[in-house]
């Protein structure tokens, strides 16, 4: 049995290493404060921070949001404007209701969190799984939760391969910020992502899912596939970061 949490957590690291893009078909269903959204999404991501996501109708394209980590452009075509500013939390989430970063969006949609700036981290084995606990100095605190590849139940805990299954951040209080489920996973490329994942931002009061239709490692990224400019006739606005 595992009881190295530095361990666990580098091991998991290494597993994901070894790609530098993906590109995927997804089927996203969001629960916000106004209702709920669903629709087609076309995702390419690379790393380590930047993401484009276009949201498709039957007639085509809806919105498109890219960033290359730095700068951010969301192009509504439903209401005819163009959105543009720095990449922040607050703006990935205008299209994704989910309020992290691009580096950590990409983070989330691949098997991959997150994580705290933890004082102290342990590990035990809760339920089946492998639960790792990081504790921050203002006393927030997270949960890692993995689960082992069934074809490695056999070997010694060393050479398992480690699947990200849950990864929840409190606050001090211990009330829930946030929690990222993970599952399905699929080997592509002998890489392995979940297939189906969803975030729940209790800050936010969102919940989103995301169910991956389609998934392939390291294509050929278009020139410019992670900046837009405005079509002509839109409405042309600057989205700041507070």
């Amino acid at each position: 049995m595992r009881t190295d949490a530095r361990k666990a957590l580098d091991d998991h690291r290494d597993q994901q290493s070894g790609w530098r893009a993906i590109k995927a078909e997804a089927r996203v269903t969001q629960w916000a404060r106004d209702g709920r959204i669903r629709g087609t999404v076309l995702m390419f991501l690379q790393r380590p921070d930047r993401v484009r996501f276009d949201v498709m109708t039957q007639v085509g394209p809806a919105a498109v949001l890219t960033s290359d980590g730095e700068s951010f452009q969301l192009t509504d075509l439903r209401q005819g404007v163009f959105l543009q500013g720095p990449t922040c939390t607050e703006n990935i989430a205008r299209l994704l209701g989910i309020s992290v970063d691009a580096e950590n969006v990409l983070r989330l949609l691949t098997g991959d969190t997150p994580m705290i700036q933890a004082t102290q981290q342990s590990m035990e084995c809760r339920d089946g799984r492998y639960v790792v606990t990081r504790i921050a100095a203002d006393g927030t605190t997270q949960e890692v939760s993995f689960s082992v590849h069934d074809d490695d139940l056999g070997k010694a805990p060393a050479e398992q391969r480690l699947s990200l299954r849950r990864s929840v951040e409190r606050g001090a209080n211990g009330d829930t910020r946030w929690e990222a489920t993970y599952d399905e996973y699929v080997e592509v490329a002998g890489h392995s992502f979940p297939s189906k994942v969803r975030f729940i931002d209790q800050v936010n009061d969102a919940d989103t899912s995301v169910r991956v239709k389609s998934i392939s490692v390291d294509p050929e990224v278009p020139d410019g596939a992670f900046h837009q400019s405005p079509s002509p006739g839109m409405s042309v606005e600057f989205a700041p970061c507070p």
